[in-house]
């Protein structure tokens, strides 16, 4: 085969037979595989064997093999040439590989740069993203320095040291907690400036956005500059595995280039002095990492972490407590500030639960799309993204104390656009909106004042903020009520959700108490027997609705995930939806994880 023959062809690695066809070819290799998009040469277009591959992961190149036998047809530079391209296209100018180091020629010779090193691995980037980002940091140097020769008399802390001290902490803060205001509370004693660099990787329970916001909020107030992250600091989301032939290597080697590449790179550009770190007393990982830093920089300071009924206050502790159900426990771990972003997070994650529920009668699941045509399980779960920030704000916006109409409603309205620009148009979950953003906002208000509030407390609180909304006008859950005298989403928010407080959380709360695997599933059918759905209405007209309610109660007190499967088939063929009941199984489930204590 002529070298002009060669092509590189997309590998389909969602097939089983190509993701093995890959795994066997980077094992003949000495690599592993890692979650790539992945390019290869094959024999043929659809031929059986890979001559030379390669993958992308965002902006960073992995898993680089040639054939032994083509070794000499420089098939790796129009490999990583086509990957660099790729890159491009998918807007990433400034591309990086992990590599090992015998491998560095090579990349330079392909125009990368080293940017930090430790014994296994190599970082290299042919970009200028690195540089971007020191001069990024170098202005914020320039400012402190420009402050410094305008000082009329040195600090106290410069004064017989010559120059002011700098220090750095480097956090995740998924999510920030009062263990993290502690720390940074130390270290501003011991520097005369200080700077927080939030982590920039999306594998933690938050979003990067809302990290860095609630360390921002977090430390308002204090003399404490707060960075952009970048895609320099080495995580699990970005370190591949796939080369070292320990996986016990993993762990230092990502350390070890972490650590370098701040020596190297991100304390000269801030003029850093010192690096704090909390003392770790649970996780291995995190203490190994203080150990290295010790080791490899000049000076890193160690300070003792805040503890709270004995043990230390760590973001692990308040997820812990999220995913237990324990939302007051949460909230004493953390600044007031932080609260809307755990509030946030559990709507979403309320909602994500009723999308996860499979099988659901009508529908949309993991599964299938139920009775809608316009809706699938991807498009409700961009429609739950782009909630999320609106959730933060009408959390926030609670506990700031505007509990009135016309702020909910500015809000509910900026969220429903998002909503629909992320749908193309779809009303994926205005119900949810509404009820949902109910709940956020008196939640917020009570928690700040009280973290255990009661279940009259939040019922009060909701008719109060429902009874300012207006009646709804031409939407089809009004013209259903309107037609078959049903009670909409907003006379049950005005009676205060009577029926849910009364039996569909206590029922939820006993599943869950029980362990019972399909709690949700058995909610939702003691949802769909009791309630008047304005959506089953709309489509199917009251007749329907009320063999719903009964088949709801049949199969409740029969209950079977074949029936409910055989439920939902039919359903689908009807054009039967019950809408309105997943709105309130979402909610269910959000009051569930905010009122246990």
């Amino acid at each position: 085969m002529c070298m002009v023959d060669y092509e590189i062809h997309s590998v389909p690695m969602s097939m089983p037979l190509w993701r093995r066809k890959v795994e066997r070819f980077l094992e003949a290799n000495q690599l592993r595989l890692d979650e790539v998009d992945y390019y290869a040469i094959v024999t043929e277009p659809d031929g059986d064997e890979i001559l030379a591959g390669g993958g992308l992961q965002g902006d960073i190149i992995k898993c680089i093999a040639v054939s032994e036998r083509l070794r000499d047809a420089h098939l790796s530079n129009r490999l990583i040439s086509h990957l660099i391209s790729e890159a491009a296209q998918r807007g990433h100018h400034s591309v990086k590989v992990f590599t090992k180091p015998q491998n560095r020629e090579v990349f330079e010779s392909l125009g990368f740069r080293l940017i930090g090193e430790a014994p296994l691995a190599i970082l290299m980037e042919n970009g200028q993203g690195l540089e971007h980002y020191k001069k990024y940091l170098r202005s914020f140097a320039a400012t402190m320095s420009q402050h410094t020769e305008h000082q009329t008399s040195p600090s106290p802390l410069e004064e017989g040291r010559g120059r002011a001290s700098v220090g750095v902490v480097v956090m995740n803060a998924n999510p920030f907690t009062l263990g993290h205001r502690f720390l940074i509370e130390q270290a501003t004693r011991q520097v005369d400036r200080l700077y927080v660099i939030p982590v920039k990787e999306e594998r933690s329970l938050f979003p990067y956005a809302e990290r860095k916001a609630m360390i921002e909020a977090g430390l308002n107030g204090t003399p404490v500059t707060v960075l952009s992250g970048s895609d320099y600091a080495i995580s699990a989301a970005t370190f591949p595995t796939y080369f070292l032939k320990q996986l016990s290597d993993a762990a230092d080697t990502q350390m070890l280039l972490d650590i370098d590449i701040y020596r190297r790179h991100i304390a000269p550009a801030l003029g850093a002095t010192v690096r704090f770190v909390g003392s770790e007393p649970n996780d291995a990982l995190t203490r190994r990492y203080n150990e290295l830093l010790q080791q490899q920089l000049p000076a890193v300071k160690v300070i003792e972490r805040k503890q709270q009924d004995g043990s230390a206050i760590s973001a692990s502790l308040v997820r812990k407590a999220l995913a237990d159900g324990r939302f007051a426990d949460a909230v004493s771990l953390v600044p007031p500030t932080t609260i809307p972003y755990l509030l946030a997070h559990l709507a979403c994650d309320a909602l994500q639960q009723e999308l996860d529920t499979t099988p659901k009668p009508g529908l949309v699941d993991r599964h299938d799309c139920g009775a809608h045509t316009d809706m699938d399980y991807r498009l409700m779960q961009r429609s739950i993204a782009a909630l999320r920030p609106y959730f933060v704000k009408l959390a926030q916006a609670g506990q700031e104390g505007m509990l009135d109409h016309a702020t909910v409603s500015a809000i509910g309205i900026e969220a429903e656009r998002a909503m629909l620009a992320a749908t193309g148009g779809v009303n994926t979950h205005r119900g949810a909106l509404f009820s949902m953003g109910l709940a956020l906002v008196v939640r917020s208000n009570k928690a700040t004042k009280d973290q255990r509030t009661t279940v009259n407390d939040l019922q009060d609180a909701i008719i109060q903020l429902a009874q300012q909304f207006p009646d709804t006008q031409d939407t089809h859950g009004s013209r259903a009520v309107s037609q078959y005298q049903a009670k909409g989403a907003l006379a049950m928010a005005r009676e205060g959700y009577n029926q849910l407080f009364a039996d569909w959380l206590p029922f939820l709360s006993d599943l869950k108490r029980q362990g019972d695997p399909y709690a949700h599933h058995k909610t939702l059918l003691c949802i769909m027997s009791q309630l008047d759905d304005t959506n089953i209405l709309h489509r199917c007209g009251a007749e329907v609705a009320q063999r719903v309610k009964s088949e709801a109660a049949e199969l409740l007190a029969n209950f079977s995930i074949e029936r409910l499967e055989e439920m939902n088939r039919r359903y689908i063929v009807e054009n039967i939806s019950p809408g309105g009941c997943a709105d309130m199984l979402a909610l269910t489930i959000f009051l569930n994880a905010i009122m246990t204590s």
